[in-house]
């Protein structure tokens, strides 16, 4: 008995011990905000959120907020918080307060050792300071399951924080390719973690109508569902034939639509609906052609087109009754106060030839059909500002003269908002180099399909919508900033968040925190922390900040390469080999260049926590007889693909699928035929020539490609010939060594004609016009 009651002692001693224990005091290495509050105090302590932790707010608005966090929390957690409405002040509870004089979006949030105050003027205000408390939480509060070891801590921290800009938005494009309505609430839960307030959805275009307008049934029969082609590359697609059924697409019904606004609404996102007009429309022509120019028939396209003549009649009055009616039920199921036209991209060839346009132009006194598109835009205008409503467009909206109250969203650069805000006009900044989620954001030849360029998550990070040459007061037309993520190549949702996650966290704190408060290194830091909550919310992201990057000089004397390795997020280490093998934690950190001196394969991966963080970097090296050797042009090569000069065609370095990564030359329908001067008379028994095939960026493989050898570089001798195998049509991005390997010769010289494809075949966009020929390594051996 004795030995029971001592037993229980200790026990009890043990608890009053560990209950006496000071809470946990945080670093500022531990908290991971994105974006980046714009005033933060860290404080000694946390507070830990119990199952007895109360959320106490003032009116059903807070209510509706606190029960959100309330579910999140409950999944990893166990227990559901308990709300209340207008209880007392007190401990172990987070604290909802209204101060009227704070901003629509801002807020303050005091947490203490006992408890956590909140303030905020509005909603969006006490919204957005719950998902700053939710990243202080512990990263496993994403977790969709029960975590039973997990302390809920919360560091004592004061926050002050505000967005720097009102639009912070994201564009989906589900016209290209449909997701689903479930797909797009998952979007929406994604975009609010990081306090995005608008999903801009692009519901119209050539390849697919996707909401549902009563009045106008066949545009979601027909104009909703293409013939499936997603076998073939985006461009290389050939339309619907005769008898042959459409089965590919899908469309948002009217139920679907409020569904997803009212969503959208209690994750204080505006969803702003576009309808383009007058042109990627091909897809409404299929459905009613009696709106074009010259009556169709058209079907909806499964792939690209170029130019865009199939466009609205600007000349028929029938054609802004058939609008009206879309954009009334549109207006009708979207809240939003602005709606996107689209605007862009208009070829205008039919309506120089169209009675009707050439009616208008003449009855309303216009110029030329630039002006002719400017009167269409300024018409719906009209009807849009008669409903309440903003129209906004892409900055193509600009020409022919801008209506009187439209806001513009500038891509082609900064120049279309500069000149829209220095005219007095609203603008929302999004600039294809800086905002185009569709670019890669990692090596080419080691990332998923995309439409081309490059974006990495720090050029996004280093986003500013406020253009440098604007003045203070044109400076305030600017509403902020928007990803667009265009979905050509991105056919599911998976692929989607890869290219969205996490250039969303770059792009939102370009557009929430000030200039002052941002950093790329402690951003480089915060990001990597954020992804692990990615992987417990099973977001598809991409790791692409972590891949290597070679970078090689070649020294003509030495046939020496000296090869420089980078990753693009700070602090982070690489490790190498040489060899071919693949590298690992045991391999040699880089330090410094790496000298290549014969044919060899570098690989490259980064390390963190002992682990490989992505796939690792491979670049080949090919150091032969014709390497650094002097090499004569007998067909000039294009200047805008110039790789580093003479020396590109014979540097060592092989090109990758990146057509742009400056190791290719190319010829523009025209053939590659040159010398190379080996300096000395050399044995050879084999030559090659690298090329590349990306049908959609209309590069072709040649014909095939000769091979002549010479002793005094007058008098070739053919040794031999490689002729393509490999469709024209097939495969986005390939490469192709095209060799001949001979009875051993001596020469002094090389020649070799690379026959280019010449016009391009039936069947791709480009069809009848010159192919790109591209060409990087000759190797001599």
């Amino acid at each position: 008995m004795k030995q029971t009651f001592t037993g229980i002692f200790v026990l009890l001693c043990f608890s009053v011990l560990w209950s006496c224990q000071p809470a946990k005091t945080f670093t500022a290495d531990e908290i991971s905000l994105v974006p980046q509050v714009q005033k933060i105090t860290l404080g000694e302590s946390s507070f830990k959120l119990k199952q007895s932790t109360r959320l106490v707010v003032e009116n059903i608005d807070q209510q509706a907020i606190a029960n959100q966090f309330a579910t999140m929390v409950e999944k990893a957690t166990g227990w559901k918080l308990q709300v209340a409405i207008g209880a007392n002040e007190g401990s172990n509870q987070l604290y909802f307060k209204t101060e009227p004089m704070m901003g629509p979006e801002a807020y303050q949030l005091d947490v203490q050792k006992n408890r956590i105050e909140i303030k905020a003027a509005k909603p969006a205000g006490f919204y957005y300071a719950m998902q700053t408390i939710r990243q202080l939480l512990p990263a496993e509060i994403e977790s969709a399951r029960k975590k039973e070891t997990t302390e809920w801590l919360i560091p004592v921290v004061s926050i002050s924080d505000s967005p720097a800009f009102k639009w912070r938005g994201f564009m989906l494009d589900v016209s290209r390719h449909f997701f689903p309505k479930e797909e797009v609430l998952r979007m929406i839960d994604h975009l609010a973690l990081h306090k995005i307030n608008t999903l801009h959805l692009h519901l119209v275009d050539d390849q697919g109508w996707r909401i549902e307008i009563k009045k106008y049934p066949k545009l979601t029969e027909v104009g909703a569902w293409r013939v499936d082609r997603e076998d073939k590359p985006w461009n290389s697609r050939p339309k619907q034939e005769a008898g042959e059924k459409a089965t590919y697409g899908g469309f948002y019904t009217q139920e679907d639509i409020k569904e997803m606004v009212a969503y959208a609404q209690s994750h204080f996102i505006t969803i702003v609906p576009e309808i383009e007009l007058p042109a990627h429309v091909t897809s409404a022509l299929a459905a009613y052609p009696q709106y074009s120019c010259t009556g169709g028939p058209f079907t909806v396209l499964p792939g690209g087109v170029w130019p865009i003549t199939d466009i609205y009649c600007a000349g028929k009055d029938s054609t802004f009754l058939f609008l009206e009616d879309i954009l009334t039920e549109v207006i009708d199921l979207f809240p939003s106060k602005y709606i996107h036209i689209g605007g862009d991209e208009a070829t205008k060839t039919e309506w120089e030839k169209c009675p009707d346009c050439k009616k208008r132009i003449k009855a309303e006194s216009l110029k030329n059909v630039e002006e002719l598109q400017s009167y269409f835009v300024k018409r719906i205008e009209k009807f849009i500002n008669s409903k309440g409503r903003i129209l906004l467009g892409w900055d193509e909206i600009l020409e022919g003269g801008l209506p009187a109250e439209a806001t513009v969203m500038s891509w082609r650069g900064n120049k279309g908002g500069i000149e829209a805000a220095n005219q007095g006009h609203d603008v929302v900044m999004t600039p294809n180099s800086d905002c185009y989620f569709d670019y890669y954001q990692g090596p080419m030849d080691q990332e998923p399909l995309a439409i081309g360029g490059f974006l990495p998550l720090s050029k996004v990070y280093n986003f500013n919508p406020v253009p440098e040459e604007l003045s203070a007061e044109a400076a305030k037309h600017i509403l902020g900033g928007q990803a667009n993520l265009w979905t050509e190549y991105i056919p599911d949702i998976k692929h989607a968040e890869y290219m969205t996650f996490p250039r969303i966290a770059a792009l939102a704190e370009a557009v929430w925190s000030p200039k002052e408060v941002r950093n790329w290194e402690d951003f480089s830091r915060r990001i990597q922390l954020l992804m692990k909550r990615y992987d417990l919310l099973n977001i598809n992201y991409s790791k692409s900040a972590y891949k290597v990057t070679a970078k090689s000089e070649l020294n003509q004397e030495k046939k020496q390469l000296a090869v420089s390795l980078q990753g693009e997020l700070p602090g982070i280490e690489i490790h190498y080999t040489i060899d071919g093998s693949e590298p690992t934690i045991q391999s040699p950190i880089y330090t410094e260049p790496v000298l290549v001196e014969k044919t060899s394969t570098l690989k490259a991966i980064t390390i963190v926590d002992g682990k490989p963080a992505e796939k690792p970097m491979t670049q080949s090296f090919d150091i032969n007889k014709a390497t650094a050797k002097p090499v004569n042009y007998l067909v000039p090569n294009n200047q805008s693909y110039n790789g580093s000069g003479e020396i590109t065609l014979v540097n060592g370095i092989r090109g990758t699928t990146n057509h742009s990564d400056g190791e290719w030359q190319a010829w523009a329908g025209n053939n590659m035929e040159v010398v190379i001067d080996l300096q000395q008379a050399s044995e050879i028994h084999t030559i090659s020539a690298g090329a590349l095939q990306n049908a959609g960026a209309w590069i072709f493989f040649p014909k095939k490609v000769e091979f002549f050898v010479s002793k005094d570089g007058k008098t070739f001798q053919k040794v031999g010939e490689a002729v393509n195998d490999v469709d024209p049509l097939s495969g986005d991005k390939l490469l192709k060594d095209f060799a001949a390997t001979f009875t051993p010769v001596t020469a002094s010289y090389v020649k070799i004609i690379a026959r280019n494809l010449g016009k391009i075949p039936k069947g791709h966009m480009g069809e009848g016009k010159s192919g790109w020929l591209f060409i990087d390594e000759i190797v001599v051996n």
